[in-house]
């Protein structure tokens, strides 16, 4: 069986992908490497080319039997969509119906759906669960809103299967330290805290220390990124049984606040670094934490690197080491 992983040289697809193949499946990485890296594709083989282009993706699907797509080919930051929303709208939406339409055309009917927790907006209550409103407060929330609601469109009109994975906060490497977190601009918390533990950032800035929270500071659902990988495993079989398919939120149900995760570093790194309090960024929710019951329950899921300092050190192992 032949695995198309769309975005596979980025850093949750680049788990997949490795996660995959120790798995025997034979994997074709479809990345134009705008912020993927060549480095991280060390399982499978490459192709390098763009969701926009059909004919693109039509000479990949004619060079391989491909069985299933994981789309991971997204760009995923929420000020520039607010900013570029129709880059947004182009790059997250139309191309994956460019993507759809090839799929349909060679009968490749399994999708595995990398979305988010943004779709859900400011939630009334946590944890998040499946059936509660989605209601995004930008662009980038949209977009993924938007291809879930075509995927449900394409299953009852062309027997579309699909799994749509609804993150919440990636974080770590892995644990073996050959691929990891490597953004450019680097956004994620983690990272940028363990940027000033080894002195590459003057400090880290914590915005906002009066949230209704137990120390002020705003608290994250982190999901290890080897958890998700074997998650989106899980969900690749329940479509092989004959499934249509369904939607997941996936997160640990343990929130920990940013200052815990600066504790964490410094307890993980043994390092000191200045941390910098400043107010309130305009649309930072107190705390966003998911239920990932139904995950459990359907996929028999159980994330297996729950606390946030196991997350850290393998970060850690990582970004002492990083290649790319």
């Amino acid at each position: 069986m032949a695995i198309l992983v769309c975005g596979g040289a980025g850093y949750i697809g680049s788990h997949i992908n490795k996660q995959l193949n120790r798995e025997g499946y034979e994997t074709i990485v479809f990345d134009n490497l705008v912020y993927g890296h060549r480095e991280a594709v060390k399982w499978g083989t490459f192709a390098e080319g763009d969701l926009a282009d059909e004919a693109e993706i039509e000479a990949v699907f004619s060079a391989h039997e491909i069985d299933a797509v994981f789309h991971f080919a997204a760009y995923a930051y929420v000020g520039e969509s607010v900013t570029e929303p129709e880059k947004y709208y182009y790059n997250n939406v139309v191309n994956t119906l460019n993507l759809l339409k090839v799929m349909k055309r060679h009968g490749c009917n399994k999708l595995i759906f990398s979305s988010t927790c943004a779709t859900y907006g400011e939630p009334k209550k946590v944890p998040i669960t499946e059936d509660m409103p989605q209601n995004p407060i930008n662009p980038y929330g949209m977009t993924k809103l938007t291809v879930e609601r075509i995927l449900k469109d394409y299953q009852k009109a062309y027997g579309l299967q699909s799994a749509v994975l609804r993150y919440f906060n990636a974080a770590g490497a892995d644990s073996d330290g050959e691929i990891g977190e490597s953004h450019h601009p680097e956004t994620h918390l983690i990272p940028l805290v363990l940027d000033a533990a080894s002195g590459k950032r003057e400090d880290i800035k914590v915005f906002g220390t009066d949230y209704n929270t137990p120390d002020g500071s705003c608290v994250r659902d982190y999901i290890h990124v080897a958890d998700l990988a074997d998650v989106h495993i899980r969900a690749l079989h329940y479509l092989e049984e004959g499934n249509p398919g369904d939607f997941f939120n996936l997160g640990n149900t343990i929130g920990t606040s940013v200052l815990e995760v600066v504790e964490s570093v410094k307890r993980v790194t043994g390092k000191e670094f200045p941390v910098t309090l400043s107010d309130r960024r305009q649309g930072d929710p107190a705390r966003l934490v998911g239920s990932s019951d139904k995950a459990r329950k359907v996929l028999g899921w159980e994330p297996k690197y729950g606390e946030i300092d196991v997350i850290v050190a393998h970060a850690w192992k990582w970004h002492e080491n990083a290649g790319y």
